[in-house]
């Protein structure tokens, strides 16, 4: 829980230039996963998960924009890229 509270803090420290870069952390890693999902076919299963991987990685950009508080931003920035990780590990190691 350090490593979190210290990340959180540092975020919240140079808020601007971190959720900048945190939408190109963001949205790269969730136009791969998305590139991935649709690779892999097109039925129901595959568009669930596509708008998952959409509406995650838009709900941080949005947050962004809208000013949220830091520490919602962190927070929505951290889902954000992990479910889109874990989507790509998913069709690299399983799929």
């Amino acid at each position: 829980m350090d490593i979190i509270n210290r990340l959180s803090t540092d975020f919240e420290r140079f808020y601007m230039a971190n959720s900048i870069l945190g939408i190109i952390v963001s949205s790269c890693p969730g136009s791969i996963a998305a590139m991935m999902v649709l690779a892999d076919g097109n039925s129901v299963y595959h568009v669930i998960h596509l708008s998952w991987i959409v509406i995650v990685a838009m709900i941080y950009n949005a947050s962004v924009l809208v000013g949220l508080k830091s520490k919602m931003v962190f927070l929505l920035q951290v889902i954000s890229v992990l479910s889109s990780v874990l989507s790509i590990a998913y069709y690299i190691f399983i799929s």
